[in-house]
């Protein structure tokens, strides 16, 4: 056996050890986080395009298919307004309202991240991106709640100090 000062620079030498083996820990699971979260990034932006592409080439798909086939009548529900002549919508023009490019691109992130909205053409998205108005509110002030029904499309620029959810205040996001 040895000393016990021998016994004190093993055990000093195994805890460096140890100490080394914890630091290059802490790096692998810091590089880990990163690359999780890149490739949840990328994830998101594939499907993105995927919701994109996907109906332009249904579009082609099902074009060749209506002259393949007899198109038989349905009966099915329209999206489209019956009170208004489709002619007379032709004629109006949208207002469009100047933005930075940062917020144009704020804009359509937010679409292309929205369940209902990502499957819009890339016409319809962009015309509603110039389409979209700036709109301030004083601090405190109640925009929507959860639960409401509306139809407007609110997409939020600015950082908040504090967000509130079922009367819960939530973490400052900037922190």
């Amino acid at each position: 056996m040895g000393t016990l000062r021998d016994l004190q620079y093993a055990l000093q030498e195994k805890i460096e050890e140890l100490r080394q083996r914890d630091a290059l820990i802490d790096e692998l699971e810091l590089e880990l986080d990163q690359k999780d979260e890149l490739i949840q990034k990328l994830q998101n932006e594939l499907d993105k395009y995927r919701s994109v592409i996907k109906p332009a080439t249904q579009q082609v798909h099902k074009a060749s298919a209506l002259q393949e086939q007899h198109r038989t009548k349905r009966q099915a529900i329209s999206g489209e307004p019956t009170a208004f002549d489709i002619h007379e919508l032709s004629h109006v023009t949208l207002p469009f309202y100047p933005k930075s490019p940062q917020s144009k691109g704020l804009i359509k992130e937010a679409i292309l991240d929205n369940d209902f909205m990502k499957n819009l053409e890339l016409s319809q998205i962009q015309e509603i991106v110039d389409c979209m108005y700036p709109v301030e509110y004083a601090t405190d002030s109640c925009i929507i709640k959860e639960g409401d029904v509306g139809s407007l499309v609110y997409v939020m620029e600015a950082i908040l100090n504090m967000s509130t959810a079922r009367d819960k205040k939530l973490p400052d996001p900037s922190r």
